[in-house]
């Protein structure tokens, strides 16, 4: 495997891949008549597992039926699905591989890895898969509208790097020059241009009765807090004196009502109660500038007790594809997600709690010899799109993963790191806890590793349908991990994705 721009490819053509799966399956027997019956009586307990939103153990009954029954194409291009609905795009793209090496003709495998190529931005291998679902079945409509709607994505993908030069060179609109109307009653900034508590406070209420911050306001919190995350390193340390703690979130996805929630059950933001959210503030949920404009008022208020960092959402392509570019548009303008982009690149990349606790929203690295220090002198160059390789890149991405040493991802971009290697960084780097966000898991939060990998994830009913708790994590000056979980509240009837256009038909719920 190796890594590239669009994510994680494998090292032969497509020929080669199909005749490697077609060896791994052609010299088993033909499964016997009990085979078939406990492989059928599986695939029905996962299709219901599927049917309830539980992916996870739907592929562990789809991979039993394959046990069973291992040259069942079916059975790949469903497990395949349930691996698109986690996010595991480099899974999806292998199991549909095997289907159509299988069975050439069977058009929802060719779905299944067009969409998760999609994902992983590989925009004319989607093409070619959708055509071919066209060609399996020319009057089938939906074929042909993924089809058509993949051609407008690579016509605007092109269409955008042709004038991207001439965006950048934009002029940025300046606040001081926008008249805020009388009628408005929202919460404003004084001219002194200092955000406060009254503000910040007032933000929360206002956005939580589904009312929008003057795009005056908005602007001149986005300026203030790009300074701020312009003059702090890409891993920045926070403290932990005798009698203080930090509590630290993981995804939000734009789900407002459950981050207002957070607030009650923990407190709000202040000198004495300091947090972290670890990455992927926007996207999914259709709250996302409600999210991103509170986080990003309360750095302002706290730069120095509020911290936040870049999650692998918090990039172009993922913002293209699951809601937040549409969302800034509809309720701003689509000059704002430039600032936005810029603002995202600036984001510290890891912070490191108490000297000891490592945050990152992945995880660790591919080559064993990247160390602490190598993280601290990426410094400003992390002001970029994640590149094509490297520990930037991997710390938003990778994952934990049940066996030793290092594995390709299921993901298709980052690595999946073993208990061996977490250990072995983290004692070569004086550190004793690894925590990331980056998987939803059922009860909020994940303890792996023999405890030295914790997974915290804070949006719970995920988009509305994974039906997890959310959690936090409290520690205290003897950095020991102290979990609470909390269940999803009621929101404004806006369902996941509604921003996301083309993309929706796609990625949606």
């Amino acid at each position: 495997f190796f890594l590239g721009r669009s994510g994680i490819h494998v090292r032969m053509s497509d020929s080669e891949a199909s005749d490697e799966a077609t060896m791994v399956g052609s010299p088993r027997s033909p499964p016997s008549p009990e085979q078939l019956a406990k492989s059928d009586e599986l695939k029905g307990q996962a299709n219901t597992k599927f049917q309830e939103n539980h992916f996870s153990e739907a592929i562990d009954l789809y991979s039993a039926a394959l046990e069973q029954n291992p040259l069942n194409h079916v059975l790949l291009a469903n497990r395949a699905f349930c691996q698109i609905k986690l996010e595991n795009y480099g899974s999806a793209v292998a199991d549909a591989t095997e289907a159509i090496s299988l069975e050439p003709t069977y058009i929802k495998s060719y779905y299944r890895r067009g969409t998760a190529r999609l994902a992983l931005q590989q925009l004319k291998l989607a093409r070619t898969d959708f055509r071919t679902a066209c060609n399996l079945e020319p009057t089938n409509k939906d074929a042909r509208s993924k089809f058509n709607e993949c051609e407008k994505a690579i016509k605007k993908q092109a269409f955008e790097m042709a004038i991207q030069s001439d965006e950048i060179a934009s002029n940025e609109q300046n606040p001081e020059d926008i008249v805020v109307e009388d009628s408005y009653t929202g919460p404003r900034i004084e001219d002194d241009g200092e955000v406060t508590v009254k503000f910040v406070e007032g933000l929360l209420a206002h956005q939580k009765a589904e009312k929008k911050l003057h795009k005056k306001y908005a602007l001149q919190i986005l300026y203030k807090v790009r300074d701020i995350f312009k003059a702090e390193n890409s891993v920045v340390d926070v403290p932990v004196p005798e009698g203080a703690h930090v509590t630290v979130c993981g995804d939000v996805h734009g789900q407002y009502y459950d981050l207002c929630n957070i607030f009650e059950l923990n407190g709000k933001p202040s000198e004495t109660n300091p947090y972290l959210f670890n990455g992927d503030f926007v996207d999914r949920g259709s709250f996302s500038i409600e999210v991103i404009l509170q986080l990003f008022a309360y750095k302002c208020l706290y730069p120095k007790h509020f911290h936040l960092n870049r999650g692998n959402h918090e990039t172009i392509n993922m913002n293209k594809m699951y809601g937040f570019e549409g969302e800034v548009a509809a309720k701003y303008s689509k000059d704002m997600m430039r600032l936005f982009t810029d603002i995202f690149q600036w984001l510290p990349l890891a912070h490191v709690i108490g000297t000891k606790v490592l945050v990152v929203h992945g995880g660790l690295f591919s080559k064993e010899e990247t160390c602490l220090d190598d993280l601290r002198k990426i410094g400003s160059s992390r002001h970029q799109e994640p590149p094509d390789e490297g520990p930037m890149t991997e710390m938003l991405w990778s994952d934990p993963g049940p066996n030793k040493g290092l594995m390709p991802s299921k993901r298709g971009v980052g690595v999946a790191f073993g208990e061996d290697v977490t250990e072995k960084f983290l004692k070569a780097n004086g550190l004793e806890l690894l925590i990331r966000s980056h998987e939803c898991k059922d009860e909020g939060y994940e303890v792996e590793h023999s405890g030295k990998t914790i997974t915290v994830f804070s949006a719970p009913n995920y988009c509305d349908q994974m039906g997890n708790k959310g959690a936090f994590i409290h520690l205290d000056k003897t950095l020991k991990p102290k979990f609470t979980t909390f269940t999803a509240v009621p929101h404004p009837a806006v369902r996941p994705m509604q921003y996301a256009g083309m993309y929706g038909s796609f990625f949606g719920s």
